[in-house]
This record gives structure tokens, C-alpha cells and sequence, in this order.
């Protein structure tokens, strides 16, 4: 697999260093209270993970699974199973990646209109080259150019999910 990465644009360390800075800060601003953390399934789960770990504060933890991606071109908003109950309660939609921006706004209004106090965002990394919608990230551990990114959550087709960075995939991998 590591063939198949032209370069890393977020090392295995860096991610290390942004999760726990981005832990500690959600910890710090949501102190005393019991947010609910919402990941997005599949590819949050390892930031997910990693994240909660220094967020040490009490809370809930619950999941959606959406996809939008074909290949490498966002598509179609398909959304399986049900929404978590978020009626007033304080949510933070936790994602690997924010590109278009279409999946988070559509859920970021949703969980409100289902009666969430307020919804937050928090993003492994922000692609606002990407963007196709007017959205941004409340938390935001790095910035990523327009390029396919994979690893740590991020994949084409199912694959690389389990890198332990993020890398640009090859162009002939895709095309």
C-alpha cells in the first residue's frame, strides 16, 4: 500500500500531536458539561478514537454512517440507519476530513432540526480547496491542499483506511 503514496502530507507523529492538542482544547471548552461526540462511519473512527482519549470529561458517544465518495468524487449523500436522540444535548460531529462540506452541513442542520442545543464540528484535517458549500469547522487540526488524501481513516474505495498517516495517492492508482 505504501507504494501507492506519491507523498505524506500528515506523518504518523503529526497526527499524534494534533489529536492531542484538539483532545485537550474539546475537554477544556466543553468542561462540566456531557456533550455527545457523533462520528462520521467509517472514516472518523480511528481520529474518533484516538481523540476521546484526552477528552476526559464525562460524555456519550454514538455514530453515523454516511458515504458520499465513488471512487474519488463525491456523489450522492446515502445515509444508513438512524439518527442518534440529540434533543438538548450539546453534539460534536466528529469527521476525518472536511472537503465538500455537503455531508457536514447536511447533518449539522439535521441533528439541529432533530433539537440538538447547539452542534460543533471537529475535523482531523480541512480541505478548503475542496469546498462546495459554506461550512466550517468549530475544531481543525490541519489544513491538506486539493489533492486525494488517504490513511488514518481516509480511503479510495475501502482501501488505506489503515495507514498510519495521511498520504496523496499516486494519480495512476485512480485514473
Amino acid at each position: 500500500m505504501q507504494n501507492d503514496i506519491k507523498k505524506i502530507s500528515v506523518s504518523e507523529e503529526e497526527i499524534k500531536k494534533i489529536v492531542t492538542s484538539l483532545g485537550k482544547q474539546i475537554a477544556k471548552d466543553y468542561e462540566g458539561r456531557n456533550p455527545m461526540f457523533i462520528g462520521m462511519l467509517k472514516g472518523a473512527v480511528p481520529f474518533m478514537t484516538d481523540l476521546l482519549k484526552y477528552v476526559l470529561i464525562p460524555c456519550t458517544v454514538d455514530y453515523i454512517k454516511a458515504s458520499s465518495y465513488s471512487g474519488t468524487k463525491s456523489g450522492s449523500l446515502v445515509v444508513q440507519g438512524n439518527m442518534p436522540d440529540v434533543k438538548d444535548r450539546e453534539v460534536v460531529i466528529i469527521d476525518d476530513i472536511l472537503d465538500t462540506g455537503r455531508t457536514l452541513l447536511h447533518f449539522k442542520k439535521t441533528l439541529l432540526d432533530l433539537g440538538a442545543k447547539s452542534v460543533k464540528v471537529c475535523v482531523l484535517l480541512d480541505k478548503p480547496g475542496g469546498r462546495l458549500v459554506d461550512i466550517q469547522a468549530d475544531y481543525v487540526g490541519g489544513l491538506v491542499p486539493n489533492e486525494f488524501v488517504v490513511g488514518y481513516g481516509l480511503d479510495y474505495n475501502e482501501k488505506y483506511r489503515n495507514l498510519p498517516f495521511i498520504g496523496v495517492l499516486k494519480e495512476e492508482i485512480y485514473k
